[in-house]
This record gives structure tokens, C-alpha cells and sequence, in this order.
């Protein structure tokens, strides 16, 4: 049977390089594959079926729900107004004030298209008038963007964490060092290239300002606090977190900001299917070609294969960062990551790599891929809002990589970034 999923994911290749959808060459590879072994047809339908029949998988849905409603709320606008008051003063301050943003906007949507998408127009439009170079603006805000589904709540990892059996609750928690760094790494490449740049600073705008602006977005800010606090006082799971995390987006929308109108519902609900259903018929077709490659016993061939050939854990991983890296290149974040755990798991679990650390470190890779060309999805969605050339939005975002791949490297190298807080607040 290896032999022949071998050649079925040949088949799959030359599908994707032809055009087709992903989802549909990973279904047609699992139904190649059921035909050639013999099978019933049936079990294509019932195997996309049974890959969604995950009560931990509800929460994806649910909070891509509460990143649009959040997103038409326009909280956003009030948590830039804040990230400007308390570092906007210092060289490069709009610069920081974006990455304040991102950070702050990470723990509400969980998604870095949703954080390109909710906070990138007013974050460039910010930097461009105080005279950065449009190209800057932007890789600014694609790579402050990256950190959304690291700082939990994150929906590749509620993804990552029901394909690969893997608690969300502790994944979320993991994300939260890398998160910061990420944070304070980009932070300290705006230092640098401000001075380069010739970045001015504006006034300091007084502690009243601040106050001010803190208690505006005080009720939004606390959004990651009521999710998390929930999950680590075991009054919900991640999974309800998400439900509760949508009520308490309505709640700002409504009745505290009061931004948020009911003809508004039918438009984010609309979008939120839509949405819904990319995900869920790629999380069906890698569920149905996931379980091909598993009855192939090609995780099983593989694994033996990779530990011979490699003994050790670390260059293990430095090879599965260089592999993700390129593939994060060509292929969806989501997509790449639902092919790939039923090869790349195995093999990790065998070498004794924490699930926490290699999850988290996964995670990370592919979410590097989407302001990468030539298919980074965050760089699609931030050259059309910044109105430069993709080409130009290529070149710009090169050294902003640097900081990424260094956070990357610390985590690789060094587990207890991804597991200490886990331990600590849940532990096992």
C-alpha cells in the first residue's frame, strides 16, 4: 500500500501544480486511494464525515464568529487609540504602536489575516501620515500580524490540537512566551530601522490621554482576560471559551460600546459561514486523506526510517523547520498543517519531543508562511489595503523575517519557552 499512496500523493502534487483546490486533490488523492485498494466508496463520505465530528472543533467556527464581530464593532479603532497614548511618543512610536495593537488584538481573534484585515488599514494609514515609507507601514503590519494566532485564543492551534490529539487548553497557554517575544523581537527591529529610517516621534500625549484611552478599550482588552480565565478556573473549556468569548463580543458590541447594529448580524453571520466552510471542507478532505495515509502504514514506515537516519531530537526539528518554512511558502497555513501531522507527529512523539513545544513550534512555522511570497495570504490581504505593488510588498517584508526566525530558533532550541507556562498552570 505504500507504494501506492506514494504514488496517489504523485497524483496529488500534479493536481495542486494543475489548479485545482486544495480540498479537492485531497479528496480526489483519498478517493484514488480507496479505489485502488479496493475499497467501498462509502468510506470516502463517512471518513470527511467522521473528521469533523469533534466537539473540540466546534470552537474554530465560534471564534471566527467573535473576530467578526469584533471586527464590526470597530473595537479595534479604540485599542490603536490606546496602543498610541502609551508608546506612540518614543522614535518609530506608531511603528510600536501597531505591534501594542496586534498583540492586544491577538488575544480577541486568534487569526492573522483577522488581525491584518481588523487593524491594518487604521495601523498604515497612521504610520504613512506620520511619513514612514508606505512599503514599511505595511511589512510593519504583516509581520506585527503573525503573532494573532500565537497569543491564544488561536485557531490553528484548536485545529493543530484536534488532528494531532493534542490538549488546545495547554497549546494556548504555550503560545503565550512565544507571543510576547515575537512582540518584543519585532519592537527591537523597529529600534533599529527608525534610526536607519529617520522615524520621527510624536508629543507625549499626558497620562490623562492614557487613562483615557484605557478606560475606552478597557472591556475589549479584557476579552483574552474572561477566555482565559475561564479555561484556567475550569469553569469552561477552550471549546465553551469560544462560545463565551462570541457572547461577550455581542455584549461590547451592543450594550457597552454600542457600536453594533442588529442589521448588522445577517452580514458576519454570512461571512462567518463562509469562512467556516473553507476550513471545514479542508479539515473534511485532509481528515479523509489522513486516514489513507494512516491505513497505509506510511507514518509507520516512515518514522523508523527518519529515526535511523537521524539521531537526534534537535536535528529533528531544525530539519522540520526547514521543511515548514518551504512549504509555508507554497501552501495554506491550515491546509499544510492538516497533510502534514499524520507524517510529522509519529516521528516527534518517538523521539520524545514534548507535543506542547512541537505543536506550538509547528504552529509558529506556518503562520511565518503567510507574509512569505509568493503565496503569503496576510501579504495578499495588506498589499491590497496599503495600495502598493505585491512585488514591492515582497522585498519590504524580507527583514522583517529576521525577527520571526529568531523567536523560532528560541523555542526550537529551547523547550521550556512553550512548556514551562503549561506546567505551571495545568500540569502534567
Amino acid at each position: 500500500m505504500i507504494g501506492m499512496m506514494t504514488k496517489i500523493f504523485g497524483g496529488w502534487l500534479v493536481a495542486i501544480l494543475s489548479g485545482f483546490p486544495l480540498y479537492a486533490a485531497m479528496a480526489l488523492a483519498a478517493l484514488a486511494f480507496i479505489v485502488s485498494a479496493g475499497m467501498p466508496l462509502t468510506i470516502l463520505p463517512q471518513r470527511m464525515a467522521g473528521s469533523i465530528n469533534s466537539f473540540p472543533l466546534i470552537a474554530a467556527p465560534l471564534f471566527i464568529l467573535m473576530g467578526n464581530i469584533l471586527a464590526a464593532a470597530k473595537i479595534t479603532d479604540r485599542i490603536v487609540t490606546f496602543a498610541s497614548a502609551v508608546i506612540g511618543w518614543v522614535r518609530g512610536g506608531y511603528a510600536h504602536a501597531s505591534i501594542v495593537t496586534s498583540m492586544i488584538f491577538a488575544g480577541m481573534v486568534g487569526s492573522a489575516v483577522a488581525d491584518a484585515a481588523g487593524s491594518g488599514a487604521i495601523e498604515i494609514r497612521a504610520m504613512r501620515n506620520a511619513g514612514y515609507k508606505p512599503e514599511t507601514a505595511a511589512s510593519i503590519t504583516a509581520a506585527a500580524a503573525t503573532i494573532g494566532p500565537i497569543i491564544p485564543p488561536s485557531l490553528p492551534m484548536v485545529i493543530y490540537g484536534v488532528s494531532a490529539d493534542v490538549s488546545i487548553g495547554k497549546l494556548f497557554i504555550g503560545g503565550v512566551i512565544p507571543g510576547v517575544l515575537m512582540g518584543v523581537a519585532l519592537m527591537l527591529m523597529v529600534a533599529v530601522v527608525a534610526r536607519r529610517e529617520g522615524m520621527g516621534r510624536s508629543p507625549f500625549a499626558g497620562f490623562r490621554a492614557i487613562g483615557k484611552a484605557f478606560v475606552d478599550c478597557f472591556f475589549a482588552i479584557m476579552t483574552p482576560v474572561v477566555i482565559l480565565g475561564g479555561m484556567f478556573s475550569g469553569f469552561f473549556t477552550p471549546t465553551e471559551a469560544a462560545a463565551v468569548a462570541c457572547l461577550y463580543a455581542l455584549f461590547l458590541g451592543f450594550v457597552v460600546y454600542r457600536t453594533l447594529e442588529f442589521r448588522q448580524l445577517g452580514p458576519i453571520l454570512i461571512e462567518t459561514a463562509e469562512t467556516t466552510g473553507i476550513v471545514m471542507v479542508l479539515v473534511m478532505a485532509a481528515g479523509a486523506l489522513g486516514w489513507c495515509i494512516s491505513i497505509s502504514r506510511l507514518p509507520q514506515t516512515l518514522t523508523p526510517m527518519i529515526l535511523s537516519a537521524i539521531d537526534n531530537p534537535l536535528v529533528f526539528l531544525l530539519l522540520v523547520n526547514v521543511l515548514l518554512l518551504i512549504v509555508g511558502c507554497f501552501m495554506e497555513a491550515l491546509s499544510a498543517m492538516l497533510i502534514l501531522i499524520p507524517i510529522l507527529v509519529p516521528a516527534a512523539n518517538s523521539y520524545g519531543i514534548d507535543p506542547i513545544q512541537f505543536g506550538v513550534m509547528v504552529v509558529l512555522n506556518l503562520i511565518i508562511g503567510t507574509v512569505t511570497p509568493p503565496v503569503g495570504v496576510v501579504l495578499f490581504v495588506v498589499t491590497r489595503i496599503a495600495e502598493i505593488p505585491f512585488e514591492t510588498m515582497a522585498r519590504a517584508i524580507l527583514p522583517w523575517l529576521i525577527p520571526l526566525l529568531a523567536v523560532l530558533a528560541a523555542i526550537t532550541l529551547w523547550p521550556p519557552l512553550t512548556t514551562f507556562l503549561p506546567r505551571l498552570m495545568m500540569g502534567g
